[in-house]
């Protein structure tokens, strides 16, 4: 969560100077050059006819349609208001599980979740609006989008952790995002840059290797072995951290009301997870 919750500024940082499209097709290139040495160790992975679709439907969803939406989100909101629009995830996640895997949605979940989507959404409304969003209602919706294609996504992924690890399936994702974005290049409406500027292109790296790769990585791992619910209530993290991330970036400063609203985050991640009500939850 710490990672994704960087990769709102590290996109920032990027889109000043970049299109859009080359920081994706960027990052996905250098995440997939990265996956080719580890091939050797998926030589024998055996995938079924079936396993491709859902394979495509998991990729569609996210890194395509999701770095979209996510990057035309980042043009027209700030970043932290757009953070604020991934505290919607777990709830779609927690009734998406509930259909598809039966998994318990009890009142203490309901509870942990609404005090961290409320903590989440007062850190974020209780900063100052500032240049960086031009258009914050279009581009929350944006954002809105891509939950949508996040929260398909990790039911996706979570289907297939049963069958292939979660290093494959990150390694998958980079490969059809590189090939899925790579061709936008040649669109005319695409800018390619003469020359390559020390910041964006360094956050394009940052993004194509410790987010791309690490970020996701970890997430897919989570998966494997937790409830998809629980796994995704830690996405109310990533608001805080952009903020955390912005005021060190972007020397944002921090109110009252933003450090009880980050306390109340952490509050209710743990409530959700029983931390506060379960001893054997700490050991």
């Amino acid at each position: 969560m710490f990672l994704w919750g960087s990769s709102f500024i590290a996109l920032k940082l990027a889109f000043i100077d970049y299109h859009p499209m080359i920081v994706i097709a960027g990052r996905m290139a250098i995440a997939s050059l990265a996956f080719l040495f580890l091939l050797p160790r998926f030589r024998n992975i055996h995938i079924r006819p079936q396993d491709y679709k859902l394979m495509g439907f998991m990729a569609l969803c996210e890194p395509c349609l999701y770095f979209i939406f996510e990057a035309l989100a980042l043009k027209n909101t700030s970043a932290s208001q757009a953070s604020v629009i991934t505290t919607l995830l777990p709830l779609m996640v927690s009734v998406a599980a509930a259909i598809f895997f039966a998994e318990k949605f009890d009142l203490r979940k309901k509870t942990g979740l609404g005090l961290a989507m409320a903590g989440a959404i007062g850190l974020s409304l209780g900063g100052e609006i500032s240049a960086q969003a031009p258009a914050p209602l279009l581009g929350n919706f944006y954002e809105f989008l891509a939950m949508v294609c996040a929260a398909a996504y990790t039911i996706a992924i979570k289907k297939l952790t049963s069958r292939f690890s979660p290093l494959f399936l990150t390694a998958v994702q980079a490969w059809v995002g590189a090939i899925f974005f790579l061709p936008m290049l040649l669109l005319p409406a695409v800018p390619v840059p003469d020359t390559l500027l020390l910041k964006p292109t360094a956050a394009i790296i940052y993004l194509g290797l410790a987010v791309t790769i690490f970020a996701y990585g970890s997430y897919n791992y989570a998966l494997s072995k937790m409830d998809a619910g629980k796994a995704s209530i830690y996405v109310n993290l990533i608001p805080l951290f952009t903020m955390l991330l912005g005021w060190i970036f972007f020397k944002e400063s921090f109110t009252l009301f933003q450090y009880l609203s980050g306390f109340l985050i952490f509050f209710g991640v743990g409530l959700s997870q029983g931390f506060w009500l379960d001893r054997h939850a700490l050991r």
